[in-house]
């Protein structure tokens, strides 16, 4: 272990035992307003255009709710909300699938409250497909990803619940069928965040599963009862901290349509028994193989070196991306990763919960992170509120990766709270200066983002394929948010779907480096990530002013490279592994039969 990593970890120790008593003796983990450290930036965005996101919820035919109790009296009843988009018909649009759960005591009533798949009918409107698709059996659902397990060319979708998750394997012909018992992937367990990747290489997709808490129905923890449920003074919901936490899950996968829980023996099934919520895998030294990051609530966030032996190290603490940099731990919660100052290494950007500044954890190699999020102008508008999705997206297509953030409260009791900013909350948007930092464009984005709400999941993706990217939030106690992005006049932009030919037919954890304009840019293709979301599928580049791409390099999970030459701009390319640009139609599988129209 290298001297800095030494460093790093003892410092992060000392801090962690200061800060945790002060933690505790607040109550529920959550702290007090500190003062901003030094060298904290704050600054509005000024002499630059700000793309427009417009709310399209109710013109867009999009009418689903998510179930709620207005006193959210149990911890479970603030976490759910996943987006998950996706193209399941594989039509070439992206179509939206919103995730549900009943409060508490429908559940105890037998009752159930269903997700809702949204087909996009191509026009700006989207259409409920989801009973006549077969996404119907009862969960307590929490978030959920996609990953095409048996490389058929169908992106199948995997739901996160609390005590039995469903993979729905995708039929080809509008439909899906629940192979969750066949699969062995049920877990059981309270489950948050899930992704898929290929961290092996052998072409096939593995389940990586973050658990929460042990919470059961018949043991319900009582409002109010211990100094783990009150807020500020306030009576409030039990947890996390003062329940016991459940544990991780990897499950491999066979080839043979079944997964075998191998977490134990790989060195990733969380031992301390932390608070997991989000998961994503990401290739963040440029092994060639996939790490795994996992959000915790309330504590350590761990980053699972890929040894590349089918096991991984816990190196949370010696990267420094286990805590705050005060060291502190966090009530973490959404994940966001990608590029954002162009050193091709992809950093990570965590939101937390109030008072708690998100951490924005730049890549400096080597497995080494500085948290920079005060510095870079993110900490200071972000501390007011609870931060749930949330996504790195060029919105206004320059070449550089902005931020978009959901809010929202987990207690409806803060209302009663004269010094706290409230129970609903708006979104937050921050822009890139491309140099490293960061300006607050919230109130400049159109009224849609200034709109008080209790924001959870979060997904991004170019629902009207107009070269913008878009943003779909889900609300825990009202309609979700779909923004149409108006873009900004005169920018360019490219995007790429990749099939994998070796590697996994979604090509999960492919990476595409792109030079245009004299710059640099890379990213990733993700499952998983953000608050129980999932962002669409496709590689987007903003081009800024650039007319045409001078290169692509895209390094597949199997190691193969392909290398394509000058490209035109303004256009969707689909890729397969080993043969370059290719027909769209040649990777994409078309329907069995007609695709399902509507609900019935």
């Amino acid at each position: 272990m290298q001297v800095r990593s030494l460093l790093k970890l003892a410092s992060a120790v000392v801090l962690l035992a200061l800060a945790s008593g002060t933690m505790h003796a607040q109550g529920m983990g959550h702290p007090l307003t500190a003062p901003p450290p030094p060298g904290a930036k704050s600054a509005k965005c000024v002499n630059r255009p700000i793309p427009q996101l417009e709310d399209i919820t109710a013109k867009s035919g999009v009418t689903f709710q998510h179930a709620s109790s207005p006193d959210k009296k149990y911890i479970f009843e603030s976490m759910s909300g996943g987006v998950i988009v996706f193209d399941y018909d594989r039509d070439g649009w992206p179509d939206i699938y919103f995730t549900n759960a009943p409060t508490i005591d429908q559940a105890l009533d037998g009752k159930t409250a269903m997700g809702a798949l949204y087909r996009n009918n191509r026009d700006g409107t989207f259409t409920d497909v989801t009973k006549a698709a077969g996404l119907t059996k009862p969960c307590l659902a929490m978030g959920g990803a996609v990953g095409d397990y048996d490389n058929d060319g169908w992106p199948d979708l995997y739901i996160t619940c609390m005590g039995g998750n469903i993979l729905y394997h995708n039929n080809g012909d509008g439909t899906f069928t629940d192979v969750t018992a066949k699969a062995g992937v049920a877990d059981g367990r309270w489950s948050a965040g899930a992704a898929f990747g290929e961290y092996d290489g052998d072409g096939r997709v593995d389940l990586m599963v973050a658990n929460y808490v042990d919470f059961h129905l018949n043991d319900l923890p009582q409002f109010g009862s211990t100094s783990y449920c009150k807020y500020r003074g306030v009576d409030v919901q039990c947890g996390p901290r003062g329940l016991k936490g459940a544990g991780d899950a990897l499950f491999h996968n066979n080839g043979d349509g079944t997964f075998t829980d191998i977490s134990k023996q790989a060195g990733v099934d969380d031992p301390n028994g932390y608070y997991g919520l989000g998961v994503i895998w990401a290739d963040f030294n440029n092994t060639g193989r996939p790490d795994i990051y996992i959000t915790n609530d309330s504590t350590p966030k761990y980053l699972y070196k890929n040894l590349g032996n089918g096991k991984f190290e816990e190196i949370g603490y010696e990267s420094g991306t286990a805590l705050s940099n005060d060291g502190s731990e966090q009530a973490s919660m959404g994940i966001a990763v990608g590029d954002y100052n162009h050193t091709g290494r992809p950093s990570l950007y965590i939101n937390n919960f109030e008072n708690e500044n998100p951490d924005l954890y730049r890549n400096d190699g080597d497995w080494n992170f500085t948290e920079v999020s005060f510095p870079s102008g993110l900490a200071m508008a972000a501390l007011p509120w609870v931060k749930w999705g949330t996504a790195f997206v060029d919105l206004d297509n320059d070449g550089w990766l902005d931020l978009i953030a959901a809010n929202g409260h987990v207690y409806p009791q803060v209302d009663m709270i004269p010094s706290d900013p409230g129970y609903r909350q708006p979104t937050l948007l921050s822009m890139n200066l491309g140099n490293g930092n960061f300006c607050d464009a919230s109130e400049q984005a159109g009224p849609a983002l200034e709109e008080k709400r209790v924001g959870r999941g979060l997904a991004v993706a170019d629902l009207f394929n107009d070269g913008n990217m878009d943003v779909v939030i889900e609300d825990l106690d009202g309609s979700p948010m779909i923004l149409r992005n108006h873009g900004i006049p005169g920018r360019h932009w490219v995007s790429f779907e990749l099939a994998g030919a070796k590697s996994n037919r979604l090509a999960l954890n492919a990476r595409v480096k792109i030079v245009a304009g004299g710059m640099t840019q890379t990213d990733e293709v993700h499952s998983g990530g953000s608050y129980l979301s999932q962002n669409d599928l496709r590689v987007h580049f903003g081009l800024g002013s650039a007319s045409k791409i001078d290169s692509v390099e895209i390094r597949w999970p199997s190691g193969t490279v392909d290398r394509i030459g000058s490209l035109a701009a303004d256009q969707f390319y689909a890729v397969l592994e080993g043969h370059g640009i290719v027909p769209a139609d040649q990777i994409r599988p078309q329907l069995k039969k007609p695709a399902v129209t509507a609900a019935h």
